[in-house]
């Protein structure tokens, strides 16, 4: 089967999914789920990027969001790997967590944020020992389960200040009384059909109407772009190098001749900064410090244990990050 394209651009919506390697459960107690919800937190707050609508079931999620600076490829780079770290770490073991690549489908925004996020918070109820049960039962489930922004829609005492209601509320009479009953009511009548987008995404990959199909068309699919017209992700890799550079020497106060010396303690830092957030490969970045790959990989590792035991550093890559997600 061939891989759906990955398109992004500034302000792109998309539906996310992660499954568990041959279905198997990616949370296997609550302090799992906290620390999903942990890291998820830190990585919208990196990569700038807002969330809607989430759910953890188990042994897979769902995410509605959207990206204003068009990275989710390097969001969901960092998330994954570093939640699949954790849990390795956390039940003694090792290879992949997630069963190959998650799966995004970009989504008109106008059209479909309401009903993706109620197919979103369905969920819960379409497990084997749910959705057999009655309506009324299937609602105190749903407005009862802990791991899903749902409570969020329908009470405001319950709101996460991670996610974003408001966009999905706007259409229903806003983020108010009259928004969340319109969208409690819509809920309810979901569980008495059969909500189901999957019918709807043309091409595994687009969720939108004619108009959002043509545009997308025009301008990323179009055979008429000129040949020597440099690949769009390579630029956007390299536009991030700059931007995370110019402000890891702010930050620093040090010249990028300082930085990029191998005895520099600052060096690795830099390096996995390029890596985790820019989304350089390590023989790109051993290029621009003209040192071997392998010389990367290895500094990266030694950071990762140094961080660990180094508070001081921890917190000082983290002010750097929150410059950069700024």
């Amino acid at each position: 089967m061939v891989r759906p394209l990955r398109i992004e651009y500034p302000g792109a919506v998309y539906h996310v999914t992660g499954r568990g390697n041959e279905r198997k459960p990616i949370f296997r107690d609550p302090l799992d789920r906290k620390t999903f919800l942990e890291i998820l937190i830190q990585s919208l707050n990196i990569y700038g990027v807002r969330i809607y609508a989430y759910v953890l079931m188990e042994n897979h999620f769902h995410f509605l969001l959207e990206t204003p600076l068009a990275n989710l490829g390097q969001f969901m780079r960092r998330f994954t790997i570093t939640y699949t770290s954790y849990f390795n770490r956390a039940h003694k073991r090792v290879g992949h967590l997630y069963q190959g690549r998650y799966k995004s489908i970009l989504v008109e925004k106008e059209s479909y944020l309401s009903e993706l996020s109620r197919y979103i918070h369905l969920n819960p109820v379409h497990t084997k020992t749910i959705k057999n049960k009655t309506p009324e039962e299937q609602w105190r489930y749903l407005t009862h389960y802990p791991w899903s922004s749902l409570k969020g829609y329908l009470s405001p005492s319950n709101k996460k200040p991670f996610v974003d209601y408001s966009l999905v509320l706007t259409d229903l009479g806003g983020d108010n009384l009259r928004g969340r009953r319109a969208y409690q009511k819509r809920i309810k009548e979901d569980l008495l059909g059969e909500l189901d987008t999957k019918q709807k995404v043309i091409g595994q990959s687009i969720l939108g109407g004619d108009k959002f199909v043509k545009w997308l068309k025009e301008n990323f699919f179009s055979t008429n772009k000129e040949r020597e017209c440099p690949d769009l992700n390579e630029l956007r890799r390299f536009g991030a190098m700059e931007a995370i550079i110019t402000i890891f020497l702010k930050e620093t106060e040090k010249t990028l001749e300082e930085v990029k010396h191998k005895k520099n303690p600052l060096r690795p830092v830099l390096m996995d900064l390029l890596y985790r957030l820019g989304g350089l490969t390590n023989v790109e970045i051993g290029k621009f410090f003209a040192v071997d790959y392998s010389t990367v990989s290895q500094s990266r590792k030694r950071l990762a244990t140094k961080v660990k035991n180094d508070k001081g550093l921890r917190k000082r890559i983290e002010r750097i990050e929150t410059s950069l997600s700024i």
